[in-house]
């Protein structure tokens, strides 16, 4: 670190002008091209431009090349210098005569300046060396592989430029929602808005059979991409209701794997949400009584849902095998093997994703502050303020390359020591239908 940048041990912000990119607004520095050449990563940027995105303004990244007359630090000849700001070292404990990473912003409106600085100040005093424990497994499961890849299938398939619809969102992640769209998927909330004939894609989360009836009766070409550990629960809802049963669903309201079990016996089923549900409902025949969970489900939680509905009704019957899915349990014990050393959990993942959501409520349980961030961008600087070890996990709909961004972008804070800690091995996968792979 330069010794002219730092004042009792501490870096601090320089002004500099900035040789103009293409365009304008507020440039956030993904590389800084200093004095002589020199090119210094800032791979905290995206940090940077969440908060300046949350604070209301339009910001892109791009490399800035620092101009000739900064007034402080090094700079480079030549060029308009139409756009002014600032930049800060950030410690690396390493000294020298150039930064090893910076964090730097600028603008062509200069009453933009205060706000650059306020955000630059507040990244820059959660620099610090930090720990990440690395829960393993995360991110996608097989089911959620499985799901995409049959709207990738599909899509390379299209020749003619014609849709491929799907119902809801294939997997609950935003942005593997907005990939598939940029490729041509069109996603639905319901099938009135695919065109009759036209191919449909039912997501993973499974759908009732009414809405089979609805496709066959508009003649979709239905491709179903439902998780085959989802399908399980239906044939259970299925041959419990068959057998005269009241089918106790444990799960979530308005979501849509729910929904789409609690279609298969909806005169049968019904909803529990908790150790209070479980302990006021009513049934018409307290001696046939099953239950059934929803896949995505916090293990602990429904334990005592189920323990409370063993005591309510003593000839309680359940499923030959836990719904709870392989995938949601190996997340869940995993982010349990890192929660307790933690000082934050940071974990990647959509709002409407019940797995994500479970992960970070469980960190919250163990005693650990826990963040649900749908990408690096959501991740704020008072999240990390006094955080020197910090668990990072990621929902079974989350892609891998979300947590890598996380990682590179925690590494442009300080030195950054990534220990990975796995408590089980998925070599899971689930075929395609046969009649994508044909």
């Amino acid at each position: 670190m330069s010794e002219a940048a730092v004042r009792d041990g501490v870096p601090h912000l320089h002004p500099m002008n900035v040789i103009r990119p293409a365009g304008g607004g507020v440039l956030v520095a993904d590389r800084l091209r200093l004095h002589g050449g020199l090119l210094v990563p800032c791979r905290g940027a995206p940090l940077l431009l969440g908060s300046l995105t949350r604070k209301g303004i339009r910001a892109r990244t791009a490399e800035l090349t620092v101009a000739d007359d900064t007034g402080g630090g090094p700079g480079a000849s030549g060029g308009h210098r139409e756009h002014r700001g600032l930049w800060t070292e950030v410690p690396v404990g390493t000294s020298g005569s150039a930064p090893a990473m910076a964090l730097a912003a600028a603008t062509d409106d200069p009453a933009e300046l205060p706000v650059l600085q306020a955000a630059l100040d507040t990244w820059r005093s959660v620099c610090r060396p930090r720990t990440v424990l690395l829960a393993a497994p995360r991110s996608f499961c097989a089911g959620v592989e499985r799901a995409i890849e049959v709207v990738e299938r599909l899509l390379e398939r299209r020749t003619d430029g014609t849709p491929v619809h799907v119902r809801k969102q294939i997997v609950h992640n935003t942005h593997v929602v907005r990939e598939l769209e940029e490729r041509g998927a069109v996603f639905v909330d319901e099938l009135d808005a695919v065109p009759a004939g036209a191919t449909v894609v039912f997501s993973a989360h499974g759908v009732s059979p009414q809405v089979r009836r609805v496709a066959a009766e508009r003649g979709l070409d239905v491709v179903d991409a439902t998780c085959p550990l989802v399908t399980k629960v239906h044939s259970e809802a299925r041959r419990f209701a068959e057998r005269g049963d009241t089918v106790l669903l444990i799960g979530h309201a308005g979501h849509e794997e729910t929904e789409g079990t609690a279609g298969e016996a909806p005169g049968r089923t019904v909803l529990v949400e908790s150790v209070r549900d479980a302990e006021t409902l009513r049934v018409p025949d307290p001696y046939r009584v099953s239950y059934l969970t929803q896949t995505t489900l916090a293990m602990d939680e429904t334990a005592d849902i189920i323990a409370a509905l063993r005591q309510r009704f003593p000839h309680l019957r359940g499923p030959g095998s836990e719904d709870i899915c392989y995938a949601t349990t190996n997340r869940q014990r995993a982010l349990e093997a890192v929660a307790a050393e933690a000082d934050l959990v940071l974990v990647v993942g959509s709002a409407n994703s019940s797995n994500s959501v479970r992960l970070a409520e469980l960190a919250e349980r163990h005693g650990t502050p826990a963040e649900l961030v749908d990408s690096v961008a959501d991740i704020r600087p008072e999240d990390l303020a006094g955080a020197a070890t910090v668990g990072l996990t990621a929902g079974a709909s989350a892609p891998p390359s979300l947590v890598d961004g996380v990682l590179n972008a925690l590494s442009g804070l300080g030195p950054t020591n990534v220990e990975e800690r796995e408590t089980a091995v998925e070599d899971v996968r689930f075929a395609p239908p046969r009649t994508v792979t044909q």
